[in-house]
């Protein structure tokens, strides 16, 4: 008992396996194909860009025309399932082409050209060339292509029109075929797996088609069209999930080799419509329908068409009724959105009244700072404007008094010489300025040592809003000199040209020369430089 149940567990749990194996499989292969489905411009790109080498290929050998032929049979190879027009041109021109004694090859483009023309729905042409073939005289490679040319006209006829008994036809002609392909070629092993599958044995046929499948997986055309047939099997055997498997893998062969002739998207289309995933059949559908539009191919075309009103209008119908639920879905979201709309107004003009409430205890905050810091500027320009007031008045007195002594030594001077009757001394002394001059230099001196006292690092502020190249220095003699005491007079507000002209006993446009020559120095803005030497330096109070 126990060992059953241990038996029934290893089975449960390799099932499990087995399965999580094969979804992802079947996950990594439709990856793969709307991968490819993306990006199936650039493998139509890569046959035009071969068959544009072929063609410059065939263009230079135009002088041999046994190699001209060949190269243009090669190109007709390439369109067959590419573009039957042009298919069609080049197997004409490959008509006109060979040599007229050889009938083999005259036989075969004949079989090729009857092909194309039941592809294209010119089964008329296409049924008059095969009769006027006998196969009487034909060895086994030709009677081979023969049977295989008039199987695809039926099948091809079959499909156009629904009819059994063309279908039947093209079996037997399939039956003629295998009598005449060695049994051991890959075209013989194809065709007696498909022959199996259409006679109902289809466990013989999985079994061929999947040996078959293990020995050509390197080969696109043949993975394409084994993997068509087996996953008609498992259509066979209700086995959705496999069935698609396989047709994805033949579709993404198909647009690997930009093969428009092919019938794994429709069949994609009927499968994924019948699981009610209309999304993807309304996709493939589309797709096979413009490979067969392309391709031209009619039998393709008829069939793509007689099923995509079906799928179109299921499509439409799960469109239209997502488009009920989305604007159901509107209304209802619309409802709420007013309501929250409506909520957010009251919280915000909430809001807004505590924030104009709060704004306005701000804005009288700021008003009391504002007042605050004006208060406490006016109180230090007070403080300086008093300092220096105290500074100078105590100066003032200083030289007054000095200017006071020196006036009565001046007077006793000449009270002495009058005495004396020494005029013409009186007269020099009297004609002399150099007491004058030396008095501007006094007072240049007591300027800056006063000025230099209440702004000890003048200089230094002053030479830091010039350029680094345009410091100005007093000589080493000098506390300030020109330059220096014009700004410095600005510091302490006296900024027309006229008062410092005449304190600095210049003319006005010495002073105006000066200052226009400093601004040019600026390291800033030249029309600011006044302003910020204003703001440099402060009073070095005891």
């Amino acid at each position: 008992m126990l060992q059953r149940i241990f038996v029934f567990i290893f089975l449960f749990h390799l099932s499990f396996i087995l399965s999580a194996q094969n979804y992802s499989d079947s996950t990594k292969i439709f990856q793969r194909l709307e991968y490819l489905m993306e990006n199936q411009k650039m493998y139509v790109k890569n046959r035009e860009d071969k068959l544009d080498k072929l063609k410059q290929e065939a263009k230079s050998l135009e002088a041999d025309q046994n190699l001209f032929f060949q190269k243009n049979y090669e190109i007709f190879e390439n369109y067959k399932k590419f573009d039957s027009d042009a298919a069609l041109t080049y197997i004409t021109l490959c008509q006109k082409l060979a040599p007229a004694n050889n009938d083999s090859l005259h036989t075969v483009i004949q079989l090729d050209l009857a092909w194309v023309y039941s592809t294209i729905g010119r089964y008329i042409e296409a049924s008059k060339l095969l009769h006027e073939i006998s196969p009487a005289g034909l060895g086994n490679k030709l009677l081979a292509k023969y049977y295989d040319t008039y199987s695809s006209f039926y099948s091809h006829y079959g499909q156009s029109n629904n009819r059994q008994e063309y279908y039947q036809a093209s079996e037997r002609y399939r039956d003629s075929l295998l009598q005449v392909l060695p049994k051991s070629s890959l075209e013989y092993r194809t065709t007696i797996a498909i022959k199996t599958l259409f006679n109902g044995s289809r466990e013989d046929a999985k079994k061929q088609f999947f040996k078959l499948w293990t020995e050509s997986q390197k080969d696109l055309e043949q993975r394409a069209l084994l993997s068509y047939f087996i996953s008609l099997i498992y259509k066979y055997e209700k086995n959705t999930a496999d069935q698609l498997y396989y047709l994805a893998v033949s579709a993404s062969a198909d647009i690997e080799m930009a093969n428009r002739d092919n019938a794994s998207f429709h069949d994609l289309a009927l499968t994924y419509y019948d699981k009610q995933d209309f999304d993807r059949a309304f996709r493939y559908i589309e797709k096979a329908i413009d490979d067969a539009m392309l391709c031209k191919v009619r039998y393709r075309i008829i069939e793509g068409t007689s099923s995509y009103p079906i799928i179109n209008a299921a499509y439409q119908q799960k469109i239209n009724s997502q488009n009920k639920q989305l604007i159901a879905l509107v209304v209802v979201v619309s409802i709420l959105l007013v309501g929250v709309i409506i909520g957010l107004i009251v919280i915000y003009r909430q809001v807004q009244h505590l924030r104009r409430i709060r704004s306005e205890l701000s804005g009288t905050n700021q008003q009391l700072r504002s007042l605050n810091t004006e208060i406490n500027q006016t109180n230090l320009k007070l403080s300086e404007s008093n300092h220096i007031k105290e500074e100078y008045i105590a100066q003032f007195f200083d030289m007054c008094s000095s200017y006071i002594d020196k006036m009565e030594d001046i007077r006793k001077a000449l009270l002495k010489k009058a005495s004396n009757h020494q005029w013409e001394a009186i007269r020099e002394q009297l004609k002399s300025t150099q007491m004058e001059e030396r008095e501007i230099q006094q007072l240049y001196i007591n300027f800056d040592r006063i000025f230099l006292n209440l702004y000890p690092t003048f200089v230094d502020e002053f030479n830091a809003l010039l350029q680094e190249d345009e410091k100005i220095y007093p000589k080493k003699n000098e506390l300030l000199n020109t330059e220096l005491r014009i700004f410095a007079l600005i510091r302490l507000g006296i900024d027309d040209s006229v008062k410092i002209a005449s304190f600095l006993r210049y003319s006005l446009r010495t002073v105006y020369n000066y200052r226009t020559k400093v601004r040019n120095k600026a390291a800033g803005h030249r029309d600011d430089f006044e302003a910020s030497v204003c703001q440099i330096a402060t009073i070095d109070r005891p």
